[in-house]
C-alpha cells in the first residue's frame, strides 16, 4: 500500500509541475502575436519598420518545433526580444490539420524561395513590393534553427545571441 502511495505522490507532484510549466508557456506565448498571412506581417513590418521573423514549422507533428517553442520562444527573454525587434510570421506545414489553399499556398512558396527542407527552421527577411511587376522582392537577413549545443536551460540566450547578430549585420549593411 505505501509503495502504491509513493508512486502515487510521484506521479501527482510530477503532473503538477508539468502543469504549471505548461500554464507558464501559455501566459508567454500568449504574449506573442503570430501572423499566418505574410500580408498583414508585410503591413506591420513596413509601419514598424522590423524585419520579419518566419517560423517554419510542423505544428501537429514536429518535436523539435515544439522544443524550440517551449525552450526558446515562451521564455520572457524572447517574448521581451520579439515585441521589440520583429514581426512573428508563422509557416505550418501541418499533418493532421488542412490549411486554407491559399495558406498553404503561400507557405509552400515560401518553403521554396528559402529552400526549406528541416523544421523548425527560422528566416529573418524584409518585403518589398514591387508595383510595377506585382510581386514581392525578399531581402533575406539570416536564418536560424534549434540552438545547437548549449547548456541546458540556457536555449533562449544562445538563440537570441545569433538571432541579435544577424540584425546587427543587416543594420551595418544599410548604413551608409
Amino acid at each position: 500500500m505505501r509503495k502504491w502511495l509513493f508512486s502515487f505522490l510521484v506521479i501527482s507532484s510530477a503532473l503538477i509541475c508539468r502543469a504549471q510549466d505548461a500554464a507558464d508557456q501559455r501566459s508567454h506565448n500568449d504574449l506573442l502575436q503570430w501572423y499566418s498571412s505574410v500580408a498583414q506581417a508585410y503591413d506591420l513590418s513596413k509601419s514598424s519598420g522590423k524585419p520579419i521573423f518566419a517560423f517554419f514549422t510542423g505544428s501537429d507533428w514536429c518535436g523539435w518545433c515544439h522544443k524550440l517553442q517551449r525552450d526558446v520562444f515562451a521564455k520572457p527573454a524572447f517574448v521581451e526580444w520579439a515585441d521589440k525587434n520583429v514581426v512573428l510570421l508563422e509557416l505550418d506545414f501541418p499533418r493532421k490539420k488542412t490549411l486554407t489553399p491559399e495558406l498553404a499556398q503561400q507557405n509552400n512558396q515560401l518553403q521554396q524561395v528559402f529552400r526549406v527542407g528541416a523544421f523548425p527552421t527560422i528566416w529573418m527577411f524584409c518585403l518589398d513590393k514591387d508595383e510595377a511587376a506585382k510581386k514581392m522582392n525578399i531581402s533575406a537577413l539570416g536564418s536560424l534553427g534549434y540552438p545547437p549545443s548549449v547548456e541546458l536551460g540556457k536555449e533562449e540566450v544562445s538563440f537570441l545571441t545569433n538571432a541579435n547578430r544577424i540584425l546587427a549585420s543587416c543594420k551595418k549593411s544599410n548604413q551608409p
